[in-house]
């Protein structure tokens, strides 16, 4: 006979055979050891992202002064100063300035800009990708997670011709995809503007007008998005579903005479959902690095296109400020994603314990 501290797998929700009744203890011994390999992740990624470009062939400014032939040699070498491009310091002590400088927040200056600040640069092309990109993304996490669950737990019902629809849509090129789109809603129908974030002579502001042409300007792109990352998620979790359906518990559940839509979202689908929240996490990377083909297609000022137009023109400085937000944005993400997962699944706390 268990006692009052336990419970059995059923009402757990999980197929763990004991979990602990009331408030969950934190896995602070799983959490810190995630949090350990994320900052050996990122020292990696970091370490990567200063050496790969002096890997390459040539510099950012031997780039810049075959575009400006009028820059005497003095001012070269200051940038190469600038840049952290010294050759008169060595590589390791190029390596010890450049965290120095990533401590302080500071990334460099963007040579096709002007020599703005990156951080600058990459402030003003960030908020248009997350803000269409992430949007689109979680949308169609949300809509093909619930479709998927309810798929699966109808299976064999008339609901499953949406997992072949949504495949084949997702299997279209994006390119043609959107190309299509422009052909069918902007050019014959008219409903949406070809590209751009917003009108011809609009300034960005805070006003009813500017939100209404983003809004207008955002959604053939967004919608796009959605279609063709639907399938992924719905075919996912169906997949998860009809694995999970299988498991004791949610026959236990069902035997016992629980209501549908309890072991539907109390038991099969929270269990079902764990995966996805891991691929969500993964494509987080996605989000703010943009989709550089639907930024070209749509001409969207994101941080995509600014990473196509750095690679472009060589500007090293502006190419590792990019790399290094998607990096910590997709670190954070699945840091993000492990505590939910911990929190979700108890099986995770009784590793720990």
């Amino acid at each position: 006979m268990p006692s009052g501290s336990e419970t059995d797998a059923v009402e757990a929700g999980t197929t763990a055979t004991r979990a602990t009744r009331g408030r969950s203890r934190i896995p602070w011994r799983f959490l810190g050891g995630r949090a350990v390999f994320y900052l050996f992740t990122l020292w990696a990624a970091i370490t990567i992202n200063f050496f790969l470009p002096r890997m390459m062939k040539g510099d950012a400014v031997t780039q810049y002064l075959s575009r400006n032939r009028n820059v005497s040699p003095e001012a070269a070498d200051a940038l190469r100063s600038l840049l952290g491009l010294d050759t008169d310091k060595s590589l390791w002590q190029q390596y010890v300035d450049y965290w120095a400088l990533l401590l302080r927040g500071d990334l460099g200056v963007s040579l096709l800009h002007g020599l703005r600040p990156v951080t600058e640069v990459i402030g003003q092309s960030l908020p248009w990708t997350i803000g269409l990109v992430g949007f689109a993304t979680i949308v169609s996490f949300a809509i093909g997670t619930i479709g998927g669950a309810i798929v699966g737990w109808r299976r064999g019902s008339r609901l499953d011709a949406l997992i072949p629809i949504t495949t084949f849509l997702s299997t279209i090129p994006y390119f043609w995809l959107g190309l299509l789109a422009i052909a069918l809603f902007s050019v014959n129908l008219g409903w949406f503007p070809i590209g751009k974030a917003y009108g011809v002579g609009m300034s960005p502001e805070f006003s009813p007008e500017f939100i209404g042409q983003v809004v207008h300007h955002g959604t053939l792109p967004a919608a796009t998005i959605i279609i063709a990352s639907l399938g992924g998620w719905m075919l996912g979790m169906r997949n998860m579903m009809l694995t999970v359906l299988d498991e004791d518990y949610v026959m236990v559940a069902e035997a016992k005479g629980m209501p549908r839509k309890r072991v539907l979202w109390g038991y099969a689908a929270r269990n079902a959902v764990l995966p996805q929240i891991q691929s969500f996490a993964l494509s987080i990377g996605f989000i703010v690095g943009g989709t550089i083909v639907m930024e070209m297609v749509f001409s969207y000022p994101g941080v995509g296109k600014l990473l196509l137009d750095a690679t472009n023109a060589k500007d090293y400085a502006l190419m590792q400020g990019v790399f290094l937000v998607i990096t910590l944005s997709v670190l954070l993400a699945n840091l993000l994603a492990d505590v939910a997962y911990a929190f979700l699944d108890p099986r995770t706390r009784q590793t720990e314990a």
